[in-house]
């Protein structure tokens, strides 16, 4: 009975519809990364900045936007089918590899699982008037986590785990491994070449902002300095405090904006 349930599970994590509504996903995750882009490029050049440079603000630009709800609900519906198929795949896929790298491949895929939910759920949030996952509510949680016995070893750890992904996007950008996960040989050799520099710029530049802003939670947690434990904006708030600070911020939005193209053509081209 449990393998016949499984297979069912299967079976819809594989279905026509889910993978559909998973392109628009796609479509969605690239389009929250261009507004990240955007936000950030705005505080490099000192614009005012009355949203965050992160997941919050990107979605509440879109709620402001004509129709800003009925957008939001796409996202939302697109990002939890986008998290479904994912999981689908990290559970029964990868069957072409063996041993501890199947187990790294499913581990990857898990992590995404959960990183689109996140985005569904916070697009879902905002609609809903539950409020959203920004700055202050990041702060807020890791000080509560810090006040717990053992919570500077927990958020020491989940910053390194944060640095752990960024790096890894950081690498998979060099080696434009991502190209595994797409469909090029419609492409013209132009068009291909364009798809490769999108994906190579846009993970390394997010994958740059990540190992920051696990960074600034690791310090936090040594130093019991609270107000350092920021999420993105604040991390790129960080990046824009440095030498050349602006010009900095400003290659790592353009590398949010490439990526957030980059998503959305593989929305297109994604093996699934």
């Amino acid at each position: 009975m449990a393998t016949k349930s499984g297979g069912k599970v299967e079976q819809a994590g594989d279905s026509a519809p889910l993978k559909m509504l998973a392109r628009v996903g796609l479509i969605a995750y690239g389009v929250v990364h261009l507004l990240i882009g955007w936000l950030a490029l705005r505080i490099a050049w000192g614009a005012s900045a009355s949203k965050t440079a992160d997941l919050s603000g990107a979605l509440r630009t879109l709620a402001d936007q004509p129709f800003g709800k009925i957008l939001l609900w796409l996202v939302a519906v697109g990002m939890v089918a986008l998290a479904l198929w994912q999981a689908s795949v990290a559970i029964w896929g990868y069957r072409n590899f063996e041993g501890a790298k199947r187990v790294r491949k499913q581990a990857t895929g898990g992590t995404k699982a959960v990183i689109y939910a996140a985005v569904g759920v916070s697009a879902a949030s905002i609609v809903l008037g539950w409020g959203s996952w920004d700055s202050r509510s990041q702060q807020q949680t890791t000080s509560g986590v810090l006040a717990w016995p053992g919570g500077q070893a927990i958020v020491v750890v989940t910053g390194l785990i944060i640095i752990g992904v960024g790096v890894a996007g950081a690498v998979k950008g060099v080696k434009k491994s991502f190209g595994e996960e797409i469909d090029t040989s419609s492409m013209s050799p132009v068009a291909r070449k364009s798809v490769a520099r999108l994906g190579q710029v846009g993970y390394i530049a997010k994958g740059v902002a990540l190992g920051v802003v696990g960074g600034l939670l690791s310090y936090a947690a040594l130093t019991f300095h609270r107000q350092k434990a920021q999420g993105l904006d604040g991390a790129l708030q960080a990046i824009l405090a440095q030498p050349f600070g602006k010009f900095l911020l400003t290659a790592v939005a353009l590398g949010f904006v490439a990526f957030g193209l980059f998503a959305m053509l593989e929305s297109r081209y994604r093996r699934m």
